[in-house]
């Protein structure tokens, strides 16, 4: 990746935590920590690997989104707004009364967003239908599918994977949010999943492990997944719970927090400042 398609990227990472924190900020609280630790990914996804259209957001050949980890639906809605598929301002009905952007994601409200999750594991079995699907009607998309650390303690990710990797689904690539934290606590504290990195290659995933935080790496990552073949792809994004804004960062129990007028003012301007570095 040369430098200005990464400084590109960074900047688009930059600009969907802000879109996300105004998005939460106008209900006054929400899932921050999970939303601002897949920006990265979302980054790279949206603005670099994956084929849409947002004129035309149903486009059968498509490469699509699964965000199994529902509560990061606001950080789809921010990429989603920004790379054009509805209006910006519409970020602001985030769950309200009549809005196209629920607290979960919902394919039948939201322009762009491809299944409806919320309910956590089941957004895997999704994808994997999805990627079934494409793969039996010769199509050429892919699926990426996005699953917390916590939501892997469920048993429907495993019984997924163990299907996919059966199906020799080359289409699949699926990315494991590691920030080490969930709705109770430490992921360690709560219950430790061990490696991902030797689950999902004993699963028969081809796997690699990169930092969550960096665009680049995860670029690199997703380059790898344009090969296809008999295995299903899974990245063990290495992230941080809360990444690009120090205090969210730095509170322990940052699954969801209120989102204050003032808290938004500081948590933007931080973020407004890395984004003018990169840009300046």
């Amino acid at each position: 990746m040369e430098l200005k398609e990464k400084k590109t990227i960074e900047a688009f990472a930059l600009k969907i935590r802000m879109a996300a924190l105004e998005a939460i900020h106008s209900i006054g609280s929400g899932h921050v920590g999970g939303v601002m630790s897949i920006s990265d990914a979302l980054a790279v996804l949206y603005g670099r690997e994956m084929h849409v259209n947002p004129e035309d957001p149903k486009w059968p050949d498509r490469d699509y989104l699964v965000m199994s980890k529902g509560h990061a639906g606001p950080a789809v809605y921010a990429t989603l707004a920004l790379k054009g598929f509805f209006p910006y301002e519409e970020l602001k009905t985030l769950n309200r009364g009549g809005t196209r952007l629920p607290s979960h994601c919902d394919r039948n409200k939201t322009p762009g967003v491809d299944m409806t999750t919320g309910s956590l594991g089941q957004g895997t079995s999704q994808a994997a239908g999805l990627a079934l699907g494409n793969k039996l009607k010769g199509r050429n998309s892919r699926v990426f599918l996005i699953v917390g650390d916590g939501e892997m303690q469920e048993g429907q990710c495993w019984e997924t994977f163990l299907f996919a990797s059966a199906k020799k689904l080359g289409n699949l690539v699926v990315l494991i949010d590691w920030n080490k934290r969930q709705l109770d606590g430490y992921l360690e504290e709560v219950l430790p999943m061990g490696d991902f990195v030797a689950k999902m290659e004993a699963f028969g995933f081809d796997t690699v492990k990169v930092d969550g935080g960096d665009v680049e790496a995860i670029a690199a990552a997703l380059e790898r997944t344009r090969n296809g073949g008999e295995k299903p792809y899974a990245i063990v994004l290495d992230s941080i719970k809360g990444h690009g804004v120090d205090e969210v960062e730095n509170t322990a129990m940052n699954h969801s927090m209120p989102v204050t007028d003032e808290r938004f003012a500081n948590w933007t301007a931080e973020l407004k400042a890395k984004l003018d570095a990169l840009e300046g």
